[in-house]
């Protein structure tokens, strides 16, 4: 069983990343220290009653929801969308696609591909996800019962956990894949 700190952990990591706010304005919202969140948000500390009601009305959203489990599921961000954070001193723009979770593990991989056969895979260990960018070319990804085509500059987020498919819809399909691991 996951202990309640990890729980809350991921959930305020998640939730935070939901609104786009940074961890120093979700802090200062909820009248507690950055560090404190800091710690919070890494899975150490045993946060009070009060603390954990602050960071929920700061992050909008109901108590009980810090203690759910969040199913992997499957997001798709078409190039352009998505939380941009731009520069004021120089033409540069970011966006947010995902957050790593405390502990997990990322390995980053570059794809080539060709039409032709799928690259199914099947499911990796339970809590695996898979993030892809399409840098070049068009592809069906995603879990093998619902794919989404992708362009390029199109993201895609999807449980690994479960049956999933690669296929290039153009020759010289290439992408950026990094696998996530709890």
């Amino acid at each position: 069983m996951t202990p309640p700190i990890d729980v809350i952990a991921r959930s305020l990591v998640r939730e935070r990343a939901r609104t786009g706010l940074s961890l120093a304005e979700i802090a200062r919202r909820a009248g507690v220290a950055k560090s404190t969140l800091s710690q919070l948000e890494a899975g150490n500390g045993n946060p009070s009653l009060e603390t954990l009601w602050s960071l929920c009305v700061a992050l909008g959203i109901p108590f009980a929801r810090l203690f759910e489990p969040q199913a992997a599921q499957t997001q798709v961000i078409r190039r352009g969308e998505g939380t941009k954070v731009v520069a004021e001193q120089a033409n540069y723009q970011a966006i947010l696609l995902a957050t790593c979770p405390p502990g997990a593990r990322r390995d980053i991989y570059l794809l080539m591909a060709e039409p032709g056969a799928d690259r199914v895979s099947h499911p990796h260990p339970p809590g695996s996800v898979e993030h892809i960018i399409i840098t070049q070319g068009r592809a069906l990804v995603g879990l093998t019962e619902a794919p989404e085509e992708l362009h390029q500059g199109d993201y895609i987020c999807y449980p690994a956990d479960r049956e999933h498919v690669f296929r290039a819809l153009e020759p010289a399909t290439q992408a950026l894949l990094v696998a996530e691991q709890n």
